[in-house]
């Protein structure tokens, strides 16, 4: 059982760490057509324009979110979610681009710390007060039981997270609103304290960032994300309850006295990292380190499944490149209209590419989306442009039109592995007004690229952690 009572005094600031010092604790539709190249592969997307648009209306798959190891999947801010409160709690697309910006800043932050310290001996090396983690805005929920009796629970979930941590209380300190009744481990017949002295505990530098703290002997976790977004609390375990036929006692996680932040009224986070606490290592021993998603559209619903019996055949594989806290993978070129566009294959080697289910916006190379966006506008030249909307700079005005010419995008992957894109993975839609390239370029080409959720949606995307590689399919979340 918990203990009773608490008290947290902390400041996020240049040292994360310090507050534990001062911590006290008492007790998806589109048609194809037209533009059909003589190879017979159409080269344009030829859509309704509202079929383009945000939708106020929940278009749910057909796929069965019962079977073993999967769950249902939605966009947290979608008509499907149940955190949905109404148009007015949903953020503005500029707001949802600032926090993904946030995010990707986080990411190339860890990304060159992390390149920093494999310089330095062992002795020398430190682990940063500011973990450089972010939430952003646009991600997507899955619904899970934590407890026994269990609770149901939606958690954000995330590829470039791996601790898992929910709400608890007595929420001592502070919590944000979240949809569903906060967690309450103390009438849980299966919630333990992880104590500090335990390798359990020690295993929490690696996930967070941070090193963690320690009230009466029990293990405080503490991670803040780039956004300013934060979770502290007690490090315990529980029952996680996926589906009826996947249970897991036992299951390593934070249990948050004091969160705050961007969370869009989830309880919390579920981590699908590679870090030994994530839920991919944690479910290894049933699932083989096998999961594999499908992002829909804001207005539809997906899959979160774990394990190789719930993953399509019919899965193209790249390999994942490096054993680190990142999923890396080889992006070798881009097809715009069925043709390579003009990239030399350096420009994505430089840095290198990550796939992450939490940032928005695919970014790119700088010298990558310069090619991309000079063909994207040459293919777009009939229509009225109009202005850009924070990253997104190459925007036009289709309110005069029902029916729009997208070109085909397509990504070409390590291993000749080509990933055509849907329509809602080309454009970003703020507005009929306002229909833009939904991709960004990075501010450097020492940035890594990060292959993001937009240009993921409606792709069966699977990760065999265990095998080292990457598969993805078209049609995912019919």
């Amino acid at each position: 059982m918990m203990n009773s009572s608490i008290s947290i005094g902390f400041l996020f600031s240049v040292f994360l760490v310090s507050f534990f010092t001062i911590l006290c604790f008492s007790s998806k539709g589109y048609a194809l057509g037209g533009g059909e190249a003589l190879d017979g592969h159409p080269h344009h997307h030829t859509v309704q324009l509202s079929s383009l648009l945000p939708s106020s209306v929940c278009s749910p798959s057909t796929e069965d979110h019962s079977k073993k190891g999967s769950l249902k999947v939605v966009h947290k801010h979608g008509p499907c979610s149940h955190l949905n409160q109404g148009q007015a709690n949903i953020p503005t697309t500029s707001r949802i681009l600032t926090h993904d910006q946030s995010r990707v800043n986080s990411i190339h932050y860890r990304i060159g710390l992390n390149a920093r310290q494999s310089d330095l001996d062992d002795s020398q090396a430190t682990i940063p007060a500011k973990s450089g983690r972010s939430i952003g805005s646009g991600n997507y929920i899955v619904t899970v039981g934590v407890g026994s009796p269990k609770k149901d629970q939606s958690l954000i979930f995330d590829t470039g997270s791996d601790l898992t941590w929910i709400q608890c209380q007595p929420c001592l300190r502070s919590c944000y609103k979240q949809q569903e009744p906060i967690f309450n481990p103390s009438a849980s017949k299966s919630y333990k304290n992880i104590t500090c002295n335990s390798a359990e505990c020690s295993h929490l530098t690696a996930a967070t960032g941070n090193t963690p703290g320690c009230s009466t002997s029990t293990c405080v976790y503490g991670i803040q994300y780039g956004d300013s977004s934060f979770s502290v609390g007690y490090f315990g375990t529980e029952t996680l309850t996926l589906t009826a036929s996947s249970v897991f006692p036992n299951y390593l996680f934070g249990c948050g006295q004091n969160n705050q932040g961007l969370f869009g009224g989830a309880a919390g986070l579920l981590g699908l990292g590679r870090d030994q606490v994530s839920v991919v290592s944690q479910t290894a021993s049933k699932f083989g380190k096998y999961f594999s998603y499908c992002l829909p559209s804001p207005s539809s619903s997906g899959t979160l499944s774990f394990g190789k019996a719930a993953t399509a055949s019919s899965l193209q594989f790249t390999p994942l490149l490096q054993d680190s806290q990142f999923y890396y993978i080889d992006i070798t070129g881009i097809k715009l209209g069925g043709k390579s566009l003009s990239i030399s294959p350096t420009v994505f080697k430089t840095a290198g590419n990550i796939i992450d289910s939490g940032t928005v916006i695919t970014r790119l190379p700088p010298a990558a989306y310069t090619a991309l966006r000079a063909g994207f506008r040459q293919a777009m030249t009939k229509y009225p442009t109009a202005s850009g909307v924070s990253i997104l700079d190459t925007c036009y005005d289709l309110s005069s039109y029902s029916t729009v010419s997208i070109p085909t995008v397509s990504f070409v992957f390590g291993g000749g592995v080509e990933v055509p894109l849907d329509v809602q993975g080309i454009v970003y839609p703020v507005k009929a007004s306002q229909v833009c390239l939904a991709f960004a370029g990075n501010s450097a080409a020492s940035d890594t690229g990060i292959f993001g959720n937009v240009q993921q949606q409606t792709l069966d995307v699977a990760y065999d952690v265990a095998g080292g590689k990457l598969g993805f399919g078209s049609g995912g979340c019919s």
